[in-house]
């Protein structure tokens, strides 16, 4: 433990006051890549006409081919962000009004606006506890004769149990979208999350493992469903007499196309994913070791021995009771010893106003579509674990990413350990 040393934020000393290092792995790499791009002055070669440029320029389809190489898929469609990618998954999908979605509420508020976007209706199934994801348990007793679909979001870099999932959707014959945002290259059973599903979504956007600024591709080993994500991606309606697509129904499209520049910073990028992913893994372990002996913690639950969970954030539950001081004051304690902790994640998305005045468009469209009459239950106590995980248990930091060492592992270490000691006189100063 620590030495018995007054908190900084009762006037101490804080553990730490050097900044730590921020994660840039844009190295000279991207910058050639980039630079060949600008020299060729084809920054993007997609046209939304019959013909090979409806599928984009050489740059965009290398890092595709390279993307369905390294994740072990028949296909990869880049877009210019997972927010697009999960519009057309749930368009892919033929899913509309009428239509219902199960879907976790503790997630990025896109995972649920998608099915909106389409008309149908999400129906928030609650998570676990200790890994914060949705799970067969909570799905099942949403599912009704309205649900086309389960969307699966591997939460803060978990690998959700993909063989429960699967076979529950088998069993009602639904498909399985899978929101990889957080959770590139964890595996469940050595086999890559993302890859279980009808169709599977990462993220490149700025702050991800590996990134191009903005950007996401979609995986999938179904042709038909390739086909129609690529529809979505780039004006569909404008090719699809001369391509000779008879169903229609969502084949009309957007402007979710990746520009060659993107790409190109994406392919240098997805060579690093597998040494910056083992660091997280590295420095994720470590420090659960250092935190281990501390009451009041429920660590990160490390899946079986053939999974992978890849720390996007290193996400734990605080007991305010056994501590004896509030979520917020163990935060700001923390803090204040130069270490960037944080409470809670997102409020589950059905307390967002959209749900809880059902207004989307005009008119109240979807929720009051003549076609939905299924669960449209927003209040709150709908999912009770998500809740008390937001309001009083979840805390949580992005100390497991390169360029930082087991040295600034032992800070957090430090700092957990000296505000444990030091709870009693925090205590007696805030009474």
């Amino acid at each position: 433990m620590a030495s018995s040393t007054k908190l900084a934020l009762l006037g101490g000393n804080p553990v730490t006051i050097e900044p730590w290092p921020t994660s840039n792995t844009i190295g000279e790499e991207e910058k050639k890549s980039v630079c060949k791009v600008l020299d060729s002055g084809n920054l993007s070669q997609f046209r939304a006409s019959h013909g090979k440029d409806f599928l984009g320029g050489p740059v965009v389809n290398r890092l595709e081919a390279e993307w369905s190489q390294y994740f072990q898929v028949k296909h990869s469609v880049s877009m210019n962000s997972l927010t697009s990618g999960l519009f057309a998954c749930i368009g892919a999908a033929g899913i509309g009004s009428g239509d219902e979605v199960v879907v976790t509420p503790t997630t990025m508020i896109a995972s649920a606006t998608c099915i909106i976007a389409y008309g149908a209706i999400p129906v928030f199934a609650d998570i676990d506890p200790l890994n914060y994801c949705i799970s067969r348990r909570t799905i099942e007793p949403k599912i009704s004769p309205r649900t086309k679909a389960i969307l699966v979001v591997h939460l803060f870099g978990f690998p959700v149990n993909m063989d429960e999932i699967m076979n529950l959707a088998a069993e009602h014959g639904l498909f399985v979208i899978e929101d990889c945002a957080q959770a590139p290259s964890a595996t469940f059973k050595g086999q890559p999350v993302g890859t279980f599903g009808h169709m599977g979504g990462f993220s490149l956007n700025y702050h991800k493992t590996i990134h191009c600024g903005e950007g996401g591709i979609v995986v999938t080993n179904d042709d038909d469903l390739a086909i129609r994500l690529q529809l979505i991606r780039n004006h569909g309606e404008a090719v699809v007499q001369d391509r000779e697509i008879s169903n229609l129904v969502n084949a009309f499209g957007g402007n979710y196309r990746m520009t060659e520049l993107e790409a190109a910073i994406a392919g240098e990028q997805l060579k690093k994913l597998g040494w910056l992913t083992e660091a997280r893994i590295e420095l994720a372990g470590y420090l659960t070791e250092r935190l281990k002996g501390i009451p009041g913690l429920s660590l990160p639950v490390v899946p079986g021995p053939e999974s992978r969970h890849v720390y996007y954030v290193y996400a734990m539950g605080y007991d305010a009771k056994h501590w004896g001081i509030s979520r917020e004051l163990f935060v700001k304690a923390i803090n204040a010893e130069g270490i960037e902790l944080r409470d809670g994640y997102v409020r589950p998305i059905y307390l967002e106003p959209m749900y809880q005045q059902k207004m989307a468009f005009k008119g109240g469209i979807p929720f009051t579509s003549k076609e939905n009459t299924g669960d449209m239950n927003y209040a709150k106590g709908l999912c009770p674990v998500a809740e008390m995980v937001h309001e009083q248990t979840l805390v949580f930091g992005k100390f497991c990413r390169w360029p930082l060492t087991k040295q600034h592992i032992d800070q957090v270490a430090l700092a957990f350990e000296k505000v444990f000691e030091g709870k009693e006189e925090l205590t007696k100063a805030t009474c």
